[in-house]
Order: C-alpha cells, then structure tokens, then sequence
C-alpha cells in the first residue's frame, strides 16, 4: 500500500521572525529538540548547548536574543546548540535552466539526523527588498537553504575539515577550539542577514565574499544572470563562475582540509555530468547525490520566481513535492521518485 506523505507547511512572516514560526508551529520544535537529544544523548546537548549560548553572548551575535527567546519557549537545552550546528554534507550546482529562462540552483542537504526531512518547512519572509522563502526548521534562527524570488537564491555547503596532524577526532576539536576564539558570523547567520539585507545578486556576492566568519563555508549563490560558487576561510574567498558545482571538499588551493564524506568527488562528477546532459525536474535526483542521509532537495530559479522542494528520511521521500510558480498559489504533488531509496 502506497503511503500519504504529508505536505511542506508554508507560513507568511516577517523578515525578522523565527521566534513567531516556532509559535505556529512548536510541537515540530519540540520535537526537533527531542530528537536531537535521542541523537547525541541529553547530558552532551546540555553541556553543549550552555557552551554555544556563552559562545553567542562572547561574541555580541545579533541573533542571540532571538535564540534566547525560542530556548525559553521551548524550556529544554538544545537550542543555542542547533543554531550553531554545522555537521552536514550538501551537493549543489548552479547553471541555466533548461526551460530557457535564467539560472537555477540545484541543492541536496545531506545530514546523518533523523527528522529533519518530516519536519521541514517554508518559511515566506518579507523584507524592504522583497519576499523569500526559507527552507528551514522552527527554533533556527539562521538560513541554511533559500530563494528570494527577482533576487537569488543561495545554500550553504559545509567545507573539509582544517588538518591539524592529528586523527579525524582530534582535529575536529582543535578546530572546535579554534571557533570558539573566532569573533566572526556563523556562515548560517551571514546568510540570513544577507537575504534579509542585500537588494541584489552583487551585493549579496559582495557581502558573502568579505564578511568574515567564525568558521570555513562554502556557498552557492544563483542570482537571475550570473552565479557563482563561493570558497571562504574566516577572512579569504575564492569565487567560481556558474555553471559551477560543489560539495564538501575544496575546489581550489584557499586551504587544506580532510575529507568529510567519502563520496564527495564522486558526487561531485555526478553532478557535472547531469549539467552537461541538462537534466530536467529532478532527474539528477540519484545516488551518490541522493543517499540515505539526503534530508532536503530542491530547484530555484529566482528570475522564474519558481522553487520545487521535497524532504526526504533514510528510508526515502517524507512530504510531498512542493512546487511555488508566480503568480500562482502553491502546487503540492507526490513524490516525482518512487518512494524508495536505493543505495
């Protein structure tokens, strides 16, 4: 028997406003909360979260009241520590679009937490440069995925991990270490304030090229001409023009790192070749690119002011296809795969 999948839940706010969606919407935040404390056990969140707030209050975050007032909201740790999570693997790609009308992004979060796809919703903010749509889950403050339509669209890639000489575990702490004595944005947070802020495709390149960060990123930024992959340190960029790909290892020599999935050259290749074969819909929606750990995929064209999103579980699709045209009222189908994920 074929299941229902539940639909992506769209909610209209304003620019600033992720306490107002975990208020519409806090069982799905309590529940995130939970899971994450099933995940890590609940004496590591508690520890890690009272470590993430004092990071936020040290370094003036402008959205750590923000973060303050959800935590209160929800009244169990974890929410300063999701807010500065940054575990995950992506793939992503930015080139024309096949229906002839500017560019699109095409964009899978990868990340090893049960939940994440069920949960996912739209978020439709207004700001003075107009609308977007955030890809995102109540209690987070930042922006990992989003489309402003007649602006860009943007996603975030998690980059290699910075070598240290030491084993995998020993490396992840000294970079850890190595954040917490950062004073720069999470890349999370630079991307929120860039599409709450920027009125243009240059500016917000602009802004996600020279703001420094707390910690390496990787961004992918469509705009309705031109696009670009972004390779950043804490201070440096390395700017790629579309039609450009990434994933989760450097493309250029702006730093060394360790691998953080093993596929993610493969991927990678992937990736190109549906470009160069111009994949339609979500044709390109394959393993390695889709995989057990794929939470989210997605389409944007922001010139076409259209955006096509689905979420996704270990074991496969987990809401239905949204689909968002102009001037149209949002399109909700089932899944476009067939329900099951080989690997």
């Amino acid at each position: 028997m074929t299941r229902r999948l539940p639909p992506i839940p769209i909610h209209d706010l304003d620019a600033a406003s992720p306490v107002a969606l975990v208020e519409v919407e806090r069982e799905r935040a309590a529940a995130l909360l939970a899971i994450g404390r099933k995940t890590y056990g609940p004496a590591m969140v508690a520890i890690a979260d009272r470590l993430s707030r004092r990071w936020l209050v040290r370094t003036a975050n402008p959205y750590r009241h923000e973060i303050d007032l959800i935590a209160a909201m929800l009244r169990k740790p974890g929410t300063h520590l999701l807010n500065l999570s940054f575990e995950w693997g992506c793939t992503t790609a930015i080139a024309p679009d096949p229906k002839g009308a500017g560019l699109r992004l095409l964009r899978t979060l990868d990340w090893p937490l049960d939940g994440i796809g069920r949960h996912l919703v739209v978020a439709r903010h207004k700001t003075p440069h107009g609308l977007y749509h955030n890809l995102t889950w109540p209690g987070f403050a930042g922006i990992v995925t989003a489309s402003a339509p007649g602006r860009f669209a943007a996603a975030l890639n998690q980059p290699p991990m910075r070598r240290r000489g030491l084993p995998f575990l020993g490396d992840w702490l000294l970079n850890r270490a190595g954040q917490w004595r950062q004073g720069g944005l999470p890349p999370t947070h630079l991307l929120r304030a860039v599409f709450d802020e920027c009125r243009s495709y240059v500016e917000a390149r602009e802004r996600l090229a020279s703001t420094p960060l707390c910690i390496p990123a990787i961004f992918s930024l469509c705009g309705l001409e031109e696009g670009c992959i972004i390779e950043r340190t804490e201070q440096d960029a390395v700017i790629h023009r579309a039609p450009a790909c990434a994933t989760n290892h450097w493309q250029s020599p702006i730093a060394r790192g360790q691998g953080r999935t093993a596929d993610s050259e493969e991927r990678l290749r992937e990736m190109r070749a549906w470009l160069s074969r111009g994949a339609q819909g979500f044709d390109w929606l394959t393993p390695p690119i889709l995989n057990r750990t794929t939470r989210l995929a997605l389409i944007a064209n922001p010139r076409r002011e259209s955006l096509l999103v689905q979420g996704f579980e270990a074991e496969g699709p987990a809401t239905q296809v949204l689909e968002i045209e102009p001037n149209s009222r949002p399109h909700l189908q089932e899944s476009l795969t067939d329900g099951h994920l080989a690997v």
